[in-house]
């Protein structure tokens, strides 16, 4: 599994990913809406800490930069 998330792309997935927990708290939205952004924080959080996200193989998309040897 090679990286393709650079830095910044992992920076802004971590702070979109604190948005739907605090609107959960603060009673903002509930119900199935609020378990779909769940879902979709979970998954921002864990190819944030891996910096691999399966979608952008798919696609082709690479954020991260090469290193050239």
């Amino acid at each position: 599994m090679t990286k393709n998330m650079g830095i910044p792309d992992r920076i802004t997935r971590v702070i979109l990913a604190t948005i739907p927990p605090v609107l959960i708290y603060n009673d903002i939205i509930s119900g199935v809406f609020a378990m779909v952004l769940l879902g979709i924080t979970g998954f921002f959080l864990i190819t944030s800490l891996f910096g691999f996200c399966p979608f952008y193989t798919f696609f082709g998309i690479r954020t991260k930069k090469k290193i050239e040897d």
